[in-house]
């Protein structure tokens, strides 16, 4: 059984079957691959889960936009260089909703964090690939959040479940993932 998570506890039909050929797309695609992987949140594991690959194919990330955009509540979607861009930009075209670019470190030129405005008290929803430990998702939050942004959720494709969640949960996001690594492996 399917562990998702969206807006109402009731899935359509068609929502499940959209769904279900997202992993299935995802699995085709080798989005989960076996090995000896460092992960972002510097944790070893024997899988990784490269929803970055998978969505360089333009029906898997037009999937992906669509079940985005089943869950964006705000106005304004976010996320971080580099896994997300791709995906707010999508979710943006088939939404029509704003983006903001969230830089890992500043740059050269303007050394903005951002790029894209925020107008203070704007709520913005986090768009991220991978979930593990929720660092980066709280990293673009506190960004955006200094910015003057409301930031009270985060949508990804995948939950690693490995405390993701819950972390984002005591720092007052919640945490909306289309799948769940259950779900991938099984």
């Amino acid at each position: 059984m399917m562990h998702i998570i969206l807006k109402t506890s009731f899935l359509t039909h068609r929502m499940k079957q959209d769904i279900s050929k997202l992993i299935e797309s995802l699995k085709n695609a080798g989005a989960i691959k076996e090995g000896d992987f460092i992960l972002t949140s510097g944790k070893r594991s024997r899988y990784y889960v490269d929803i970055k690959e998978a969505c360089t194919d333009p029906a898997i990330l037009a999937r992906v936009a669509e079940a985005f955009s089943e869950l964006i509540e705000s106005d304004t979607i976010s996320g971080m260089e580099l896994g997300a861009v791709p995906l707010v930009v999508a979710i943006s075209i088939l939404t029509g909703k704003r983006y903001i670019i969230i830089r890992k470190e500043r740059k050269h030129g303007t050394g903005k964090l951002n790029i894209g405005e925020i107008k203070p008290g704007e709520t913005v929803d986090i768009i991220e690939d991978v979930v593990t430990t929720g660092g980066s998702v709280l990293k673009s939050a506190n960004t955006l959040r200094e910015m003057g942004a409301v930031v009270k959720r985060a949508i990804c494709v995948v939950d690693r479940q490995e405390g993701g969640s819950e972390f984002l949960a005591s720092n007052g996001i919640q945490l909306f993932p289309i799948i769940r690594i259950s779900d991938l492996r099984s």
